[in-house]
């Protein structure tokens, strides 16, 4: 390829009305990309303590990437993948400064079954919410797809509790119950907080634990 072409699109990659420019305009330098914390988030921290994360893991929009760090350092098998080529293209350089293995792949989070393979663990932190509900049915498919009969899926996402109308979509305890009651096992679904780049540094969050039927 010469230095004046385009590289190909990845295989997965988002669909030009996904709303990622959002995201890349956020990793360009426009304020308010308060998802980005610069380590792994905190609750998904003290699951891994726990040895929750197990087998093949793939961290749905991955962002640039610490949490999928986290459990590749683990010696877990890990696949990360988001919409955004900038969040990435950061998590592929952290990978690299460490002299980790850990495939970073820009990825359509409602195509995962293109990835073909199955795997065990799927995080997913701050991406359920960005979906409205309308569009919740088609990436629930998606996420099952991808995670095999057993598997585990752990999420993270903004509460109905979070006072405002900025950021993502809140997310109330009925609306996830009913996005997963078909296919899935709710073994847990507490109140928690998500850590955020800005003051005062959480917010109001569900931490949900599903097992795939």
């Amino acid at each position: 390829m010469t230095s004046t072409q385009e590289p190909a699109p990845e295989a997965g990659a988002a669909r030009p009305d996904s709303g990622v420019g959002i995201f890349e305009a956020h990793y360009a330098g426009a304020p308010g990309a308060g998802w980005e914390i610069g380590r792994p988030q905190p609750a998904f921290v003290e699951l891994a303590r726990q040895g929750s994360f197990t087998g093949r893991v793939l961290d749905v929009g991955c962002g640039s990437g610490d949490n999928a760090l986290m459990t590749a350092e683990l010696g877990l098998r890990t696949v990360g993948v988001d919409a955004a080529p900038s969040g990435i293209a950061l998590a592929r350089s952290k990978a690299a400064e460490r002299g980790m293995s850990v495939d970073f792949l820009v990825w359509d989070a409602l195509e995962l079954g293109a990835l073909g393979e199955r795997f065990d663990t799927m995080l997913d932190c701050g991406l359920f919410h960005c979906f409205a509900p309308e569009d919740r049915p088609a990436l629930v498919r998606s996420l099952g797809a991808a995670l095999r009969p057993g598997g585990r899926y752990f999420l993270m996402c903004f509460s109905d509790l979070q006072p405002g109308s900025w950021g993502p979509h809140r997310v109330s305890e009925r609306e996830l119950r009913a996005s997963f009651a078909d296919g899935w096992r709710i073994d847990s679904l507490v109140r928690s907080h998500i850590a955020v780049a800005f003051a005062p540094g959480t917010a109001h969050a569900w931490l949900a634990v599903l097992t795939r039927r």
